[in-house]
């Protein structure tokens, strides 16, 4: 993204470039945005955060960016604008080549492809949206939304603008790719699926029924907008392409993940800056720093327990129950029993639709196979090799814990930063 025209659209948020990357804040207060105003000391920690990120992973700060991110949320975000949400979006080269998009709030990213016109909003989120895509054939663009979630229209050509380094005040950014003069025209190429990180032998996928049965008869289309945090979402290389997302389904989703996050109490610590903290740790859950534990335990609102990292460096924050798999948005787990579907592509064929469960227990993260066919494994921090899980016993998980589902590795971290910082 160094090189690449990024103009700035007229507005009144706060616009920066910085490392390579765009960073955009949306200014919610009265009166012009200045100096003083949290969306401008906002964006300047972000990019000191993104600046520092650049540094430690010149070849695609992407993944680092979003882990940053999500703790600068947690940690700093109250001190900038105390008891008022700061809503925000980062793009960032991701190391594959891609483009890394991390939104928090009422952010849209837009991508301008060959197919069309594609959004990823932060608005449709519980906590964050986080997600790799590859880089659109013409343009990929941050805005803010407005009080009634609108953003700007993209225009149809490329302006003369370019913000090289720096601030700037305005609705948002357009990263504008290298040739690209006008919006999209022609139909899509199709896109592979991104490489296995981690091996296991291949066993029989189960049974799939054939798309063309159910073209006109099916409800359930994939929801390509995915709550609490999403996964990059590169389509199959065949000749069938994805149906149109189902609004209802959509809508259910958002509203069971809105509802599920960041409501949940607890008994619990408060360290001293507030927050909400496990009692078993002598270290804050949020922020790292040090809990009195000769405090009386109090009922407290339960904040994420961490989070599961893609072996790609995608990020998935743990503030609900979820289902995991590489269809979960038509299982049981999201339509019934209200868990966040988290869709994982993998093209082992080792992969269920509805493979596994993540469930929040208290202070726990609680993994549970579903009887999948391949199963799951786990590997504890320190050892060499995988255990097969137990279907439908549920297996707490410490951090450093890896799991395997199909072709691909996660590992569970927690989500506030050493202790001190």
């Amino acid at each position: 993204m160094k090189d690449q025209q990024v103009e700035v659209v007229a507005g009144a948020h706060a616009v920066a470039r910085v490392a390579g990357a765009v960073v955009v804040v949306a200014h919610r207060e009265s009166g012009r945005l200045g100096p003083e105003s949290a969306a401008v000391r906002a964006l300047e920690s972000l990019a000191g955060l993104v600046r520092e990120a650049a540094r430690q992973s010149p070849r695609g700060p992407g993944a680092l960016v979003a882990r940053q991110s999500t703790r600068w949320l947690m940690k700093d975000a109250e001190q900038i604008s105390p008891g008022v949400p700061i809503d925000f979006g980062i793009l960032s080269a991701a190391e594959n080549g891609g483009v890394a998009i991390f939104l928090h709030g009422n952010v849209t990213a837009v991508l301008a492809g060959a197919a069309g016109i594609e959004q990823y909003r932060g608005s449709d989120a519980a906590f964050t949206v986080d997600r790799v895509a590859s880089v659109p054939a013409h343009a990929l663009a941050l805005f803010a939304d407005d009080a009634q979630g609108r953003i700007p229209e993209l225009p149809a050509d490329r302006g003369i603008g370019r913000l090289v380094e720096g601030i700037a005040q305005g609705a948002g950014a357009i990263v504008w790719s290298a040739g690209a003069a006008r919006l999209p025209t022609e139909p899509p190429a199709a896109q592979p699926y991104p490489l296995p990180t981690a091996r296991i032998d291949p066993e029989p996928r189960e049974p799939q029924p054939d798309p063309r049965e159910h073209a006109e008869t099916s409800v359930h289309d994939h929801d390509r907008h995915h709550a609490l945090t999403e996964q990059g979402d590169l389509e199959d290389s065949g000749t069938n392409p994805a149906p149109r997302p189902d609004p209802d389904l959509q809508a259910r989703l958002e509203a069971t993940a809105k509802a599920t996050s960041l409501v949940v109490k607890v008994r619990g610590f408060k360290c001293a800056r507030a927050h909400p903290s496990d009692p078993r740790s002598a270290f804050c859950t949020v922020c790292g720093m040090p809990v009195d534990q000769t405090q009386a335990i109090s009922e407290v609102v339960r904040p994420p327990l961490g989070m599961l990292i893609l072996d790609d460096g995608m990020t998935y924050m743990l503030a609900a129950d979820a289902v995991l798999g590489r269809d979960p948005e038509h299982s049981d787990a999201a339509q019934n029993r209200g868990l966040v579907p988290l869709k994982i592509e993998d093209s082992s064929g080792g992969m269920s639709r509805a493979h596994a469960e993540i469930h929040l227990m208290n202070w726990d993260v609680a993994l549970v196979d579903r009887g999948s066919t391949n199963g799951t494994r786990t590997r504890m921090p320190g050892y060499r090799d995988w255990v097969r899980l137990t279907p439908n016993q549920p297996m707490i998980l410490v951090p450093g814990a890896e799991v395997m589902i199909g072709n691909r590795v996660l590992r569970y971290e927690p989500a506030a930063p050493p202790p001190f910082g």
